[in-house]
């Protein structure tokens, strides 16, 4: 907040803690409850309300000259808005924030259009804001590379040497990215032999969370045409948080030469609330330093991450309350979203509005900030309490629960929650 600016308030009563003030104004798509058969519309969170966009743009509200005349908010998928680039989010982003502003009379005064608009969150069921046409997972906390080298391979060379000169990732399973809420079902699969038996196949036994945020992408680039790392901030819409729920048993196993596969393609969960780079822009902090020097492909003059708090949460079957199992930071990570960015296209890969990659577990640097039961119990070799029961691994019915806030000065920006429920193998 500029020194001597007032502090933004909408007029629409958000409580103190709230994720979702007139400071945030993040972006999903939800159908209301009770209408299977509704279409999906797109929208931003203000307090406990959706606003319907399609609402707004029917109304006329959109009125600057690039969103006036786009159907984009009359998708079913924030796609399309998301191809129209930073000019285009801008101007959404300042169109909402003045009809939400306290002094603006267009919304506060018209009780038929605001009732039309404004859903209570109750009402509404979130859907997956996007169509995921590809989804990377980078490998960009140097904590957890090294606590993942430590349990695998010793310490010896805990980060292989290619770590520190580029982001590590591969190509994950976009069919298999749900939203938040959604139940779990165990994976099967096939884990390491023992002795000179076959190797074991069944229900996962070593079921883990993963805390990650994974960035949006919006415009893409020709095939064959790189994005230079000046300009990687204006292909990136926003944040969510996301679990890349892991069956460490069978990743272990299958994972050499060629890297995961069915360990991880079962579910992938996100947060339903984009929160877009424009809105994270006051929780910009420094980014750890890299040595060495990254290539001139990969140096930035900008070179940040966001202060964002990070918790994730168990809720065991058999107990009422859920308790925290880790905290850590978004500002941890070693390669920035920007880098990544710029990486994953200096081939000429070609990315499209709505392509997803996400950073990796995000560990700290201490004990309580791992962000993986695989580091927080040294691959099973100790346990944790959770209330009053014991974990090495996730168990049958355990919810987990991610979620992220950056504290401001008088208000919060933050992603909602990211949750999912283990269900049992199938038979």
């Amino acid at each position: 907040m500029a020194e001597g600016k007032p502090l933004l308030r909408s007029f629409v009563e958000v409580p103190r803690d709230s994720h979702f003030p007139i400071q945030n104004l993040p972006f999903g798509v939800f159908r209301r409850r009770g209408q299977p058969e509704g279409p999906p519309r797109p929208a931003t969170a203000i307090g406990d309300f959706a606003l319907d966009l399609a609402a707004v743009s029917a109304a006329g509200l959109f009125d600057g000259p690039l969103l006036s005349a786009s159907p984009c908010f009359h998708q079913e998928t924030l796609n399309m808005f998301l191809g129209l680039g930073r000019p285009a989010w801008k101007e959404a982003r300042a169109t909402l924030q003045k009809i939400l502003s306290a002094d603006e009379p267009v919304l506060r005064d018209n009780e038929a259009l605001r009732k039309n608009c404004l859903v209570p969150m109750s009402d509404v069921e979130m859907l997956l804001p996007i169509t995921v046409g590809d989804y990377t997972d980078f490998f960009c906390s140097v904590h957890h590379a090294r606590n993942c080298g430590f349990i695998f391979r010793g310490p010896q060379t805990p980060v292989n040497p290619n770590w520190f000169h580029l982001p590590v990732g591969y190509h994950g399973r976009a069919s298999s990215v749900i939203i938040s809420g959604t139940d779990i079902i165990r994976p099967r699969g096939q884990g390491h032999p023992t002795g000179s038996a076959q190797p074991y196949f069944g229900p996962s036994q070593k079921l883990d969370f993963e805390l990650e945020m994974a960035a949006i992408v919006g415009p893409g680039n020709e095939l064959g045409k790189p994005i230079d790392i000046a300009d990687a901030e204006d292909h990136i819409f926003g944040l969510v948080v996301m679990n890349d729920w892991s069956a460490r048993d069978i990743q272990a196993w299958e994972t050499i030469p060629l890297g995961p596969f069915l360990g991880k393609s079962f579910s992938t969960s996100v947060s339903p609330w984009i929160v877009t780079l424009d809105a994270l822009k006051p929780f910009a902090c420094e980014a750890p330093k890299q040595e060495p020097e990254p290539l001139p492909y990969l140096a930035e003059k900008n070179h940040i991450n966001y202060d964002i708090p990070l918790e994730a949460w168990i809720k065991p079957k058999e107990q009422s309350e859920a308790s925290v199992v880790t905290k850590t930071n978004f500002k941890h990570m070693y390669w920035t979203v920007t880098q990544q960015l710029a990486h994953h296209t200096v081939n000429g890969c070609n990315l499209r509005p709505g392509d997803m990659f996400a950073t990796g577990t995000l560990s700290g640097p201490e004990p309580d900030s791992l962000g993986c039961l695989l580091e927080i119990t040294w691959n099973g070799q100790k346990e944790i309490s959770v209330g009053n029961s014991i974990r090495k691994f996730l168990q049958d019915g355990d919810e987990v629960i991610l979620t992220g806030c950056c504290k401001g000065e008088d208000y919060n920006v933050g992603f909602g929650t990211c949750t999912g429920k283990i269900l049992p193998s199938l038979p």
